[in-house]
């Protein structure tokens, strides 16, 4: 819980003034960005730029894992250190790793409500899963074999797919590019030997990008997976104003998507002003949108959240000092109550108790948090050592305690020059720096130093007394 920002209070002569500050408190999520005024009954002033968070120039790879961070796992994995040499194995021995695996891509795509009809959706995930699978196999192992798979079954879509119909068009679509990009870039970037690799980003701009770049604000899941999908593309294919949109489009939803206290007494509404959190009769601190629906739907959310958040610090953007605290608290929350280690809350729902079931989706924001930050998180830790080896869930979801267990390196960090096994042309190590600006003004992400300590700090320096022992 960040204090301190009474603008009511701080109220400036000038117009410039005032913008910037509810700007800053926009992208912090401690207002909606339909709450930035854009006039004065005596001046008209034209809208402020969005915020910008791209790089001047893309790190690769820089989606989901970076070449440091697998550097690490490899070695854990050739140590037989746990968890990551069972978590290697469980991959490994998964179908989804099978050099014998057949691609089976489609024209169109057409998936229905709940995937009804399923035309092509489950091999579309599967195959793009799968592409993943292979390439971290690749990286991992340095068998070429599993990078010639990856990028057959790759080649074999970007050959054929021309378009995704149905009611779940937006979502099938998200969570096949979030795998899809994951895979791409270890070829691209790191194995390198791809003839067709720009084939396949020109399909991922013409056949994907289009139908996930706005987003979705029918439910969180839904937005922040398109966020997901398009912050990946944008890095894949280098493109700075698709990486500031969907970067926006994420800083937008998630206030919207976790509750916090010093939200007020109701949470903040979608970017396109709706609210939906299902049949919620009262709000506690960590709460979600999809909260009252099940726990499933709710971990998607948490999971595409974690992942921008990685995604976008790899590329420079620190997103943390903003959604951090919103993270902290969603998996501490949900993590707490999939193991019955508090009461469940009394008439919270309207559709009666909640509905478990969370899935393999804390151990990347946990390791960003707990690992990294120091963040003491008891029960969200509980929960994740008990999944683990984490697998799959076959829709976006893979493989993060081979990834992202106890993994300390930072998504910016980047290995010296030099050859490593399944790891070549490495990047000669290199600093990145933010660049968020608002209507051409600087607007550095500020580390508030809210995570592993007891108390909370914003900008000004005042305290906040509240903290939540997740």
């Amino acid at each position: 819980m960040i204090q301190g920002f009474d603008y009511a209070n701080r109220w400036e002569s000038s117009m410039h003034s005032t913008l910037k500050h509810f700007a800053f408190a926009a992208v912090c999520g401690l207002l909606p960005l339909s709450a930035v005024p854009l006039s004065t009954p005596s001046a008209t002033l034209a809208p402020r730029a969005a915020p910008q968070f791209a790089p001047q120039s893309f790190a690769h790879p820089g989606v989901n894992i970076t070449s440091a961070q697998l550097e690490f796992v490899r070695t854990k994995v050739q140590q037989g250190a746990s968890p990551w040499r069972g978590a290697y194995d469980d991959m490994i021995n998964d179908p989804l790793a099978s050099l014998t695996r057949v691609p089976a891509p489609r024209s169109v795509v057409n998936c229905g409500q709940s995937s009804n009809p399923n035309n092509g959706c489950t091999d579309e995930r599967q195959d793009a899963i799968a592409a993943y699978t292979d390439a971290l196999a690749w990286a991992i192992s340095g068998d070429e074999r599993y990078a010639k798979k990856s990028i057959q079954i790759m080649d074999a879509w970007s050959a054929t797919i021309t378009s995704h119909t149905g009611a779940n068009t937006g979502i099938q679509t998200a969570w096949s590019a979030a795998s899809w990009v994951k895979a791409a870039e270890l070829m691209k970037y790191r194995y390198q030997n791809w003839p067709n690799a720009a084939r396949f980003a020109n399909t991922l701009r013409s056949i994907y990008l289009p139908v996930v770049v706005n987003g979705d604000d029918r439910t969180s899941n839904w937005d922040l997976i398109e966020a997901e999908a398009s912050i990946g593309i944008a890095v894949f294919t280098n493109d700075p104003v698709t990486f500031d949109k969907a970067v926006n489009q994420y800083l937008q939803r998630v206030p919207a998507f976790v509750y916090l206290e010093s939200d007020g007494p109701t949470p903040h509404r979608s970017p396109d002003g709706g609210f939906n959190w299902e049949t919620a009769q009262r709000y506690i601190t960590g709460m979600t949108q999809e909260t009252c629906r099940d726990f499933v739907h709710t971990g998607y959310s948490i999971a595409s959240m974690s992942h921008v958040a990685e995604t976008a610090l790899m590329q420079g953007a620190d997103l943390y000092p903003q959604v951090g605290e919103r993270l902290r608290q969603a998996l501490g929350w949900q993590s707490t109550q999939e193991l019955r280690a508090a009461p469940e809350p009394a008439n919270l729902c309207g559709n009666g108790p909640l509905k478990r079931g969370l899935g393999p989706v804390t151990e990347t924001g946990f390791n960003a948090l707990h690992t990294r930050q120091g963040v003491a998180m008891t029960n969200t830790q509980a929960l994740t050592e008990r999944n683990r080896p984490a697998g799959t869930n076959y829709l976006f979801v893979a493989w993060e305690t081979l990834t992202n267990a106890n993994n300390p390196v930072l998504p910016n960090a980047r290995l010296a020059t030099g050859q490593t096994n399944g790891l070549d042309n490495v990047l000669a190590a290199k600093e990145l720096t933010p660049r968020v600006t608002v209507g051409g003004n600087a607007i550095l992400p500020v580390p508030f130093e809210i995570f592993g300590r007891s108390h909370l700090q914003d900008r000004s320096g005042h305290s906040s007394p509240r903290a939540y022992g997740w």
